[in-house]
């Protein structure tokens, strides 16, 4: 276990840092981009643009990819003046000019997907709008009248990326027809947000309520109509092969992570990390069962009831318990968290995908940081053993911690540091590390809990595998006959190292062969952070302070990973 105390300086109380030249460039990017993408806007909490929608059209992408090299250009024309601006060079020139590199390819113009494409991002930014008012539904009407256009624009799109030969799968296409079925559905996702409109306790005056009817419709019609589009001009076009292929996949790959990685080497430590923690899962079978195997011991946590919870209101219940208990246990112990960041709200996402995921604050943090639990259709029952490492994950000292502190230094980083940089690779890796940093705490010295956390870390880590092997072309594992991937042995193979219901582990393999290299930037992420911390110690030796280094760390905020490393280990 680690534990104790560190002298530290407050966020709070951090002098304020005079913007420079290189700021001012960063602000100005900023501003554009959230001009350009009302999406984002949202999402980054900056308000007036929430009636809006992207331009979701070839000149739309266009703008965007423009907007990176105008900032790429100026960038050249300035001089830092200290350490923080020479990772905002850094930073941006290694996110900027992998956007670039992506339009340029073109791949950006045929992300299609079943969990982060414009067709779910036209729909998901609903979730983030307030609902306490009139006046803030008639935003939400405004906003879905215009989800026609965007949709419209989105499919002539990925027509004339089809024309230049690059659609995505046909297993992704399929599934996306679905996602446009399900959500107009009697029961889907637009009738329930009719039926659920009220501001506060009082329903809606007619006037806005008869606009939000008209705009749900609407939106409704452009999500049937989507799902038709797709199956006509589309489906024939899309490959049988789930691969992206080597070239893509590198590119994917330093997108997600920030850092350039090995494939082949990857893939090899992917096998053998994987085998590591089954060791460990077995050995943690026996102590909660002696002599059970892994399965054997999850259905002995199955029948526990001391880890059982039934109902969504009781879940979100036990999510905002043990969030807001660990923020208190780690604050001016482990971590310095700024006041505002001791808030987080947990949530049942409206949607019924599965999963569970975490937003960020607003920029003046009215609105808080927030814990997603979307939970699939006729799902009743939930058991806390294998989730509370989970809430560690997406609240404290996961994302929560991770990006609303990085929100909150207004007094050291320009926006775009703050609010737009944003690393899966970064910010996954620290949220698994985040996890293995709990049990080293002591939060899951339970051993149910403990196995839950393992559980876990055995999907990232066969995602590594699966990821790599399948998009690459890569020889399947023994395991599963070796040779050639396919569909059936990646579900083999996924399942074997999951304790998740089929459900959510069909979505999940969907999801991986629809967005080639994020799965994998979980586990690698959290690799590359853990040889981090192991360089700086050491180079510190004695002096090395685990919560110092947290601490600088965090401060650098969510940039690519090789630009992290550089910061932490030049300081």
């Amino acid at each position: 276990m680690v534990s104790g105390t560190v002298r530290r300086v407050s966020a709070a109380s951090s002098p304020t840092r005079p913007p420079t030249p290189v700021d001012a460039v960063a602000e100005d990017h900023f501003d554009a981009v959230v001009a350009a993408s009302p999406i984002e806007a949202t999402y980054l909490g900056v308000p007036g643009h929430d009636t809006e929608l992207d331009d979701l059209s070839p000149d739309g992408y266009a703008h965007h990819a423009q907007l990176a090299r105008d900032t790429l250009a100026r960038l050249d024309t300035v001089d830092p003046v200290d350490d923080v601006d020479r990772v905002t060079v850094a930073a941006m020139r290694e996110r900027l000019g992998l956007a670039v590199e992506t339009h340029d390819a073109g791949f950006d113009r045929m992300e299609l997907n079943v969990i982060a494409s414009p067709l779910q991002g036209c729909r998901d930014v609903v979730d983030l709008m307030p609902t306490d008012t009139q006046e803030h539904w008639a935003t939400i009407a405004a906003r879905l009248s215009q989800v026609p256009r965007a949709l419209g624009q989105y499919l002539g799109t990925l027509r004339e990326s089809a024309d230049r030969g690059l659609v995505t799968p046909r297993r992704q296409v399929e599934a996306c027809i679905r996602q446009c079925e399900e959500l107009t559905t009697p029961d889907g996702y637009f009738t329930g947000l009719l039926a659920s409109a009220r501001a506060g306790n009082d329903p809606l005056d007619d006037s806005v309520a008869t606009d939000l009817r008209r705009a749900v419709e609407a939106a409704a019609a452009a999500y049937q109509d989507a799902g038709t589009a797709l199956a006509a001009d589309l489906l024939d076009h899309a490959p049988a092969s789930d691969a992206a292929g080597r070239e893509r996949y590198q590119l994917a790959s330093r997108l997600f992570l920030g850092a350039t990685i090995d494939l082949e080497e990857t893939y090899a430590w992917g096998q053998e990390e994987l085998a590591r923690i089954v060791a460990e899962m077995r050995a943690t079978a026996h102590r909660i069962s002696p002599g059970a195997s892994v399965a054997e011991a999850v259905e002995v946590l199955g029948r526990d009831d001391s880890y059982r919870l039934l109902g969504t209101d009781a879940l979100r219940e036990w999510m905002q318990v043990k969030a807001d208990a660990v923020i208190a246990d780690l604050a001016d112990v482990h971590f310095d968290i700024p006041e505002p960041v001791r808030t987080i709200e947990c949530r049942i996402a409206p949607t019924q995908t599965g999963g569970i995921y975490y937003t960020g604050p607003s920029e003046d943090f009215s609105r808080p940081g927030r814990m997603w639990w979307s939970v699939p259709k006729g799902v009743t029952e939930f058991r806390t053993w294998s989730e509370l490492t989970t809430v560690y994950h997406e609240g404290v000292p996961g994302h929560h911690l991770q990006v609303a502190q990085t929100v909150y230094r207004s007094d050291l980083l320009n926006r775009w540091r703050r609010m737009m940089c944003w690393v899966s690779g970064h910010g996954e890796g620290w949220a698994l590390y985040a996890e293995r940093l709990m049990a080293e705490l002591g939060y899951l010295d339970d051993p149910g809990t403990y196995l839950g956390m393992l559980d876990g870390q055995s999907l990232r880590a066969a995602r590594v595998v699966l990821d790599i092997g399948v998009h690459c072309g890569f020889e399947a594992p023994a395991e599963v006959g070796g040779g050639e991937w396919t569909y059936e042995k990646a579900w083999q193979f996924l399942t074997a190292h999951s304790n998740e219901s089929e459900g959510m582990l069909r979505f999940e393999l969907d999801r991986y062969l629809g967005w080639p290299g994020q799965a994998p930037s979980y586990k690698i992420g959290e690799r590359l952070w853990m040889q981090m911390r192991d360089e700086v110690r050491a180079r510190e030796g004695a002096a090395f302070s685990l919560e110092d280094f947290h601490r600088r760390a965090l401060d650098v905020g969510s940039v690519g990973l090789d630009v992290l490393r550089e910061a932490v280990l030049s300081r």
